[in-house]
C-alpha cells in the first residue's frame, strides 16, 4: 500500500518519545562504600548516633538507604561522609555489620513485638540490691531468661552488702551455677579489682532496676562517665530513673554498656520452651513430666520434685512467668 500524498513512511525508530517521570532505569546495586570507616555505636539520641572510630568520637545520622532498620548501642557500623569528628560535622551510617548477639525486650509478656536494647554484647551483668530497694528476684529471673535467650553469659552482681546479708540470694541461685559478686559501700580495692577482672576484654551490658546502684558502680569503674546518681524513696522502695538512655563506655580493652533503670522486663518474644530452659536447676524435675506438659496443669512432675528438693520458690517463679505470658498472672 502506497503512503498518501503529503505523508512519509515512518517506523518506530523515527518516533521520539519524551521521557516521562520515573522512566530512568533502576538498579538494585547500592554504593559499595569501600572507603567507609568502621565504628562502634556508643550512644543514640533523637536520630543522632555517637560512634567511636580510631579513637575519635563521630556523630552520625542513619543513611536513607538503610530503610527502617534500627541502629542500637553496641552495633558495629560503616561510616561515610565527614568522619573527621570535628565539632559540627555529621557522618552517615551506611551499613550495619552482622550482629553476634541482640538483647531484646518486649513491652509486656503478652506482646510478641520485640525491641532490641543492645547489640553485640557477650555478658549481662544483672545488678541487684540486697536492700534499699529490697532484692526483686523475679526481675532477676526475667533477666536470666533474656540473657540465655540472647546467648549472653549472665553475672549476678549483688550491691549494698553493707545494708543486708547476701546469703539468702546466693543460696537461691547457687543451684544454677550462676557466677556472683557482692559489693558494699565504700567499695574495697580488692572487690573493685575483682569486678574489673570479670569485665576485662568483654562487652558487658548492665541491667537493673532503678536505685540498685548501677550508676554508682559505673562512676567508680569509669570516673569520667559522670552518670547521675539518684536516691531511693524510703516509702515505696523505688529508685528514680537517673539514666535516660543506654550508653557504651570504654573500659580497658572492653566496653561497659549502662542501660536505664527498668521497672520490668517483658518476655513476650521468648517461647515458653525457652523460658523453661532458663530454669536449668529444675531440668531434672521436668524429666518425669508427661509429654506436652505445660508445667502449670495437674500432673506436672515438678510439684513433687520441688517439694523433695526444697525448690518450691524456684518453681513458683517459673510458673508466675509462664502464667504472665498468658495474661493470667502479671508479675
Amino acid at each position: 500500500m502506497r503512503p498518501r500524498a503529503g505523508y512519509s513512511r515512518l517506523d518506530e525508530d523515527d518516533v521520539r518519545v519524551r521521557p516521562g517521570r520515573g522512566s530512568r532505569p533502576r538498579t538494585r546495586r547500592r554504593p559499595a562504600h569501600s572507603s567507609a570507616v568502621l565504628g562502634f555505636v556508643t550512644s543514640v539520641d533523637r536520630g543522632r548516633y555517637g560512634c567511636m572510630a580510631d579513637g575519635r568520637l563521630i556523630v552520625a545520622m542513619k543513611a536513607r538507604e538503610l530503610g527502617r532498620g534500627s541502629v542500637v548501642v553496641g552495633d558495629r557500623v560503616a561510616l561515610a561522609g565527614d568522619t573527621s569528628g570535628a565539632e559540627g560535622s555529621l557522618a552517615r551510617i551506611v551499613r550495619v555489620e552482622p550482629r553476634t548477639s541482640a538483647l531484646r525486650r518486649s513491652a509486656d509478656d503478652t506482646d510478641p513485638a520485640e525491641r532490641i536494647i543492645v547489640a553485640n554484647a557477650d555478658q549481662m551483668v544483672i545488678v541487684c540490691a540486697l536492700a534499699s530497694p529490697p532484692p526483686r528476684l523475679r526481675f532477676v529471673d526475667r533477666c536470666l531468661v533474656a540473657a540465655y535467650d540472647a546467648g549472653l553469659d549472665p553475672l549476678l552482681l549483688l550491691t549494698k552488702a553493707d545494708l543486708a546479708s547476701p546469703r539468702r540470694v546466693r543460696a537461691f541461685y547457687r543451684p544454677l551455677g550462676l557466677p556472683m559478686l557482692t559489693t558494699r559501700r565504700p567499695l574495697p580495692p580488692r572487690t573493685l579489682a575483682r569486678v574489673r577482672n570479670v569485665l576485662a576484654g568483654r562487652v558487658s551490658v548492665l541491667i537493673g532496676q532503678s536505685g540498685v546502684g548501677k550508676s554508682t558502680l559505673v562512676n567508680t569503674l569509669v570516673p569520667e562517665a559522670l552518670r547521675a546518681v539518684g536516691t531511693v524513696n524510703p516509702v515505696t522502695g523505688r529508685g528514680r530513673h537517673t539514666s535516660s538512655s543506654a550508653v557504651a563506655l570504654p573500659l580497658g580493652d572492653g566496653w561497659l554498656i549502662d542501660t536505664p533503670g527498668l521497672r520490668g522486663f517483658g518476655l513476650g518474644h521468648v517461647s515458653a520452651e525457652r523460658v523453661v530452659e532458663a530454669f536449668g536447676d529444675l531440668a531434672e524435675g521436668t524429666a518425669g513430666c508427661p509429654p506436652g506438659c505445660d508445667h502449670l496443669s495437674v500432673g506436672c512432675a515438678l510439684d513433687e520434685w520441688a517439694r523433695e528438693h526444697h525448690a518450691e520458690a524456684r518453681l513458683d517463679s517459673l510458673r508466675r512467668l509462664l502464667r504472665s505470658r498468658e495474661g493470667t498472672n502479671p508479675d
